[in-house]
């Protein structure tokens, strides 16, 4: 089962913003996203992975995951799809750089929202979690 990784959007508050940003850094089908560190289960993601975008202290949307390239500067590209699929929002703790997403834990494109959470408006969520109450 494929892997995927978690990353926030750092500066994007709104999920337009996010769409905004996609859109503006695609070329030629594909976007590309930097990081210093190198996953250790590339082959797991590369299995039909996909990067989860954090905004607001929940997972929005994703994008699949078509490779790594690395960088002359020594850094990795995460090269993505440009299509930005959306998902039934679901809360996620804010992190530096990527996380690991188990399969299971993954929402999918399509999936009903059946706990309520994602009604819940993002500054308040974003309390809530703070006082480890989500």
């Amino acid at each position: 089962m494929p892997l995927h990784l978690t990353k926030v959007a750092v500066g994007c508050r709104t999920i337009p913003a996010l769409e905004k940003r996609i859109a503006s850094r695609a070329s030629g089908g594909e976007v590309r996203v930097v990081t210093r560190m190198r996953p250790k289960r590339m082959a797991e993601i590369l299995e039909g992975g996909a990067l989860f975008w954090i905004v607001q202290h929940r997972l929005v949307a994703c994008q699949k995951i078509l490779r790594f390239d690395d960088r002359p500067d020594g850094r990795l590209d995460i090269v993505c799809s440009e299509e930005l699929l959306s998902i039934p929002t679901v809360p996620k703790r804010a992190h530096q750089g990527w996380r690991y997403l188990a399969p299971e834990d993954a929402p999918h494109p399509g999936d009903n929202d059946d706990s309520g959470l994602s009604l819940i408006p993002p500054t308040m969520y974003a309390k809530l979690a703070a006082l480890a109450l989500l």
